[in-house]
């Protein structure tokens, strides 16, 4: 079963980031994916952090062009599409907005809104040099969110009648966004959440700076990859953006014994892989960690 993070580098322009996420989703489609990922932020990097405060978008409303984007793609192609991340507006709050939320919004096959999660965790960072507070625009969300994908009979053809190869698949998905990824209680709290199964998929769209990038981002992957014995797809911006700013890439898919499937280290692209429910059940029954639990 294949699935795919798609790189980035996003500029200012909406409709012309909109356009190279269209053609991406469109390549992994065509190249054999069920499920695809778009990076933090896809939609818009900004000259100025306020920037995405004009774009903010009403929750579910899919006549507006990102979400809009989204739904149709889904649709088009049969896919499962994580959807990055999206500035939303915040119920109540005035217009022109002084605050959005950073909003991973899921559409299934069909076209249908499926999940959505409001980033909890909200980045802060000065080394002295840099520095950067996220808090500024965005308020943070209030609770993790899963969902279930059920991939059967989603076939290549994007028509839903399971022509392509290898079957079907339910994944039990954890939805986090970026700097999520340095608090791995976050991941527990989802796994075993009112008696639930496992995560079998984490996803983690993200648009880390270069240089925390280099030092922790591969890193933190692998971890959360085995600590949960679940398979990680992450999405990322990957370049020189127009606003100056540098990110790190490297998108990837982890499986869930830390072992590196696919990467695309700079620049526009897919990393795409198999994930198989095989290799999640062979992981967790010879090294059962998830049962030794005591905490």
């Amino acid at each position: 079963m294949k699935i795919a993070a798609i790189q980035m580098v996003s500029g200012t322009r909406l409709d012309a980031n909109l356009e190279r996420a269209r053609h991406w989703i469109a390549e992994a489609a065509a190249q054999g994916a069920r499920l695809v990922s778009l990076p933090e932020y896809f939609c818009l990097m900004g000259q100025h952090d306020t920037d995405k405060l004009a774009f903010a978008e009403r929750p579910g409303d899919l006549t507006a062009p990102i979400q809009g984007l989204l739904s149709q793609a889904a649709r088009t192609h049969g896919l499962w599409i994580l959807g990055g991340t999206l500035p939303m507006a915040i119920d109540g709050a005035p217009t022109p907005a002084q605050r959005v939320r950073n909003t991973t919004c899921v559409f299934a096959p069909d076209g249908s809104l499926a999940a959505r999660y409001d980033k909890l965790h909200l980045f802060r960072y000065d080394n002295g040099r840099e520095h950067y507070d996220e808090g500024r625009v965005l308020e943070a969300g209030e609770a993790p969110v899963t969902l279930r994908a059920d991939l059967t009979g989603i076939g290549a053809d994007g028509q839903g009648h399971g022509q392509s190869a290898g079957g079907g698949l339910s994944l039990r998905i954890g939805l986090s966004i970026c700097y999520d990824l340095r608090f791995p209680e976050l991941y527990r709290a989802m796994s075993f959440a009112d008696g639930q199964a496992p995560l079998d998929l984490i996803s983690v769209p993200a648009a880390f700076t270069y240089t925390t990038g280099q030092a922790h981002w591969e890193l933190l992957l692998r971890a959360r990859a085995v600590e949960n014995q679940a398979y990680v797809i992450a999405a990322a911006q990957g370049g020189t953006h127009e606003n100056g700013r540098r990110t790190w890439g490297h998108s990837m898919v982890v499986d869930p014994w830390g072992e590196v499937l696919a990467c695309v280290p700079e620049g526009e692209g897919l990393a795409l892989a198999d994930i198989d429910p095989a290799r999640l059940a062979q992981v967790r029954h010879q090294l059962p960690a998830l049962q030794h639990r005591r905490l």
